[in-house]
């Protein structure tokens, strides 16, 4: 289980000011990638790991999705989706995305499994696997971002400046050894794991899960041009999307 640092005040009063909080999804530079990654939703039955504020789980509805279910360890983001306008067809449940066999959720409930930016903060990718293996229907798509492995190999996750205290370049360092790494996010030192690429891919394919797309998204132009800033995202990957399906 995830360490819940999501619920203490000062933490959440920070990550509340981050655009993709204040935005939603609009906001979050892999967003438009993964959304090309999905299935359509369209009566379908969805669940999303990690829900956060509820920003996928409110998309899953306006395509129309059957049955919206959301999970999140956090009370503080919990009361957030709960804002959304169309809460009211979504069920949120708190509780920690690897504990589903814990939620009373039958085998292949789910057609579409989706989690953003969740499975870093956890200690095991495959007791995940494993119980979204027996949720998920047969063909059924499994789509997750996470940080990239390259981005969370260091300790640091920052950059190396130079004497003028611009970013210099990236630092790759002990990627091969997995596992905790302590880090500093938003003032406040937070628990991430780090895992290799081999390791997530291997960890699906031995589940039998046949590998529908990977993708290590960039901002959009538009993002570019708003925001200048935005161009160092384009000298290391941040990010990575898994599209996985269910044999």
């Amino acid at each position: 289980m995830a360490h819940n640092f999501y619920d203490d005040r000062f933490f959440f009063e920070q990550y509340s000011q981050m655009p993709r909080s204040l935005k939603g999804l609009d906001a979050a530079g892999e967003w438009a990638t993964f959304r090309d990654m999905l299935p359509s939703l369209k009566n379908t039955n969805v669940l999303d790991l990690g829900c956060g504020y509820g920003w996928h789980c409110e998309y899953a509805v306006a395509q129309h999705a059957a049955k919206v279910v959301g999970i999140d360890i956090s009370e503080k983001m919990l009361q957030r989706a709960r804002q959304q306008p169309h809460a009211d067809q979504i069920t949120f449940i708190k509780g920690s995305v690897d504990d589903l066999e814990e939620m009373g959720f039958e085998s292949h409930e789910f057609d579409v499994v989706m989690s953003s930016l969740a499975f870093h903060y956890l200690p095991d990718f495959e007791t995940v696997v494993e119980q979204v293996k027996e949720v998920l229907t047969f063909n059924g798509t499994f789509i997750f971002s996470i940080e990239h492995p390259i981005y969370t190999a260091h300790h640091s996750q920052d950059w190396v400046y130079d004497a003028a205290g611009k970013p210099a370049h990236w630092p790759v360092d002990d990627y091969q050894y997995e596992g905790e790494r302590q880090v500093e996010f938003l003032e406040t030192r937070v628990t991430k794991y780090h895992r290799t690429l081999s390791h997530y891919l291997n960890v699906l394919i031995d589940h039998h899960f046949v590998i529908d797309g990977l993708a290590e998204p960039v901002p959009s132009e538009k993002m570019l041009e708003e925001s200048p800033h935005m161009k160092e995202e384009l000298r290391r990957p941040m990010m990575l999307i898994i599209s996985a399906r269910r044999k």
